[in-house]
């Protein structure tokens, strides 16, 4: 029996980088770069997953294929499934209505990328046997894909054709892997601090031997504020991990961290103090702009060094404690977004595109909290506040009291370090400063110094909006991008 092997370091298609990579000529990937990029990952990087991601995007299906055909001597030694592996991220239906049937077309694709791994290896190996659920809120949603993979894509190979006596199967021929993984997404403040409720629920009836759980970290800093997201994603790890324990079921985290602090501060050079503050998590999630933003021998040792480390239990948290404070921040944070919404949302069209995307809203524009308020993706939001000098992560901190501030440090342990990286790209003297804000950094105690050039260029910037003379901006931004080593 082949071991079982869970990636540690997941290379998504996430749009956060600043620098193209050198396989492309152009600044927007799409199509054929982004198979280069997958074969980039596995054999020159050192990541041992591949996101394959089909929402809001236009995406290659035949990925299989042109790996295993144009990178033959290396997927020869490098098992795809095995070794290294391709998960699908699909719509979710519940949500992306004009993208479902985006789903069951991915979900066909995957029995024919058996077929064709089949004819390649000489052997039965399943090269895709995962998707990633988004926005992920029910048990329900899963067991969906599940049960539709089984009983409409695996089940049809029994099923006979008119008045023939020839089953599908014996016609088109065997329909492989039997079943599929299912991991699911949590995004909103909701479903990740009742992932554990969902994920007992969805493995009920099923004999699994393990079951991946993804986190997200940027959609919840862009609805809740940064303290909210660190603070989710502990409580929901600490309640997977005592499930696990409950159902003697294996549950392998997923984290997706980005490079902003604000979306997770994962870069090569911080990558041990990201495994220290997620301990339990088993797999981290390497963007755009962590694989493009660095020299390549930065990148592998950053990803060495997350592969090197070993899980641990998940860091104990005092929940009531916690929620308490994130009531008050919520609030805090949200009525700051408010302000900022018209801002962010005339910065953020000449935020410039690195990937071939559709454009659509992220949770916060779901949110009946906020009203009508409809924001850019996390990504493109995070990049426009860093345009003008407004670091996302100071949004709420004035909600702080100094006893919170104590219990904070213990349960975010890089909080200072973060907060610190992030306002290095601040600038403090434009109108646009919230001024509310610097008592409540002053009381942190966090010693900072303003990049020169890039408060140079905010100011620039933060000028040419007043001013109303917006063109080349997006020059501009893209310059203070360079100097921060990520986009948003």
């Amino acid at each position: 029996m082949v071991e079982l092997k869970i990636p540690r370091c997941m290379s998504t298609q996430h749009p956060d980088n600043v620098t193209s990579p050198f396989f492309t000529n152009n600044a927007i990937l799409g199509g054929e770069d982004e198979i280069e990029e997958a074969f980039y990952v596995f054999s020159h990087l050192g990541c041992d997953e591949q996101m394959w991601d089909y929402e809001g995007k236009e995406v290659d299906n035949f990925v299989v294929k042109k790996l295993l055909t144009k990178y033959e001597s290396f997927f020869k030694e490098r098992v795809l499934g095995r070794d290294v592996f391709i998960t699908l991220r699909v719509p979710n239906p519940s949500i992306e209505r004009e993208e479902a049937k985006i789903l069951l077309e991915t979900l066909e694709s995957i029995p024919r990328s058996f077929d064709v791994a089949k004819l390649f290896y000489q052997e039965d190996i399943a090269p895709i046997f995962e998707v990633i659920l988004p926005m992920t809120t029910s048990s329900e949603e899963l067991n969906r894909i599940y049960y539709y993979y089984k009983e409409f894509i695996i089940g049809k190979r029994e099923k006979k054709i008119g008045k023939s006596d020839v089953t599908v199967g014996e016609w088109i021929g065997d329909f492989r892997p039997d079943v599929i993984n299912v991991i699911p997404l949590f995004e909103n403040m909701e479903s990740m601090l009742r992932a554990d409720e969902i994920v007992r629920d969805y493995l009920s009836d099923k004999s699994l031997n393990y079951q991946r759980v993804f986190l997200a970290r940027s959609d919840p800093a862009m609805n809740y504020g940064l303290i909210n997201a660190v603070i989710f994603n502990k409580i929901a790890l600490k309640r997977l991990h005592k499930l696990s324990q409950d159902i003697d079921v294996k549950i392998f985290p997923i984290v997706g961290v980005g490079s902003a602090p604000f979306r997770g501060n994962l870069r090569p050079q911080t990558a041990e103090r990201v495994v220290e503050e997620y301990p339990s998590a088993y797999t981290f999630t390497i963007q755009s702009s962590f694989k493009y933003d660095h020299s390549p021998e930065e990148v592998r040792r950053g990803i060495k060094k997350i592969k090197r480390s070993s899980p641990k239990d998940p860091q104990d948290i005092d929940e009531a404690k916690a929620l308490e404070i994130s009531k008050r921040y919520i609030m805090e944070y949200q009525n700051w977004i408010m302000k900022l919404a018209p801002l962010i949302n005339r910065v953020a069209k000449f935020i410039p595109q690195r990937r071939k995307r559709k454009l659509h809203i992220g949770l916060f524009g779901y949110s009946r909290k906020v009203g009508d308020i409809s924001l850019p993706r996390a990504i493109t939001f995070t990049a426009a506040l860093y345009s003008v000098g407004v670091p996302p992560e100071i949004l709420g901190l004035n909600a702080l009291k100094e006893e919170d501030l104590e219990f904070l440090e213990e349960v975010y342990l890089n909080l200072k370090n973060d907060l610190k990286d992030a306002l290095e790209f601040s600038n403090i003297n434009t109108k646009l400063f919230p001024k509310e804000l610097l008592k409540a950094i002053e009381r942190l105690g966090i010693d900072f110094r303003e990049n020169e050039e890039h408060e140079e260029l905010t100011s620039f910037i933060v000028k040419r909006l007043e001013e109303n003379k917006t063109e080349d901006l997006d020059k501009y931004i893209l310059r203070a991008a360079h100097i921060r080593r990520f986009l948003g």
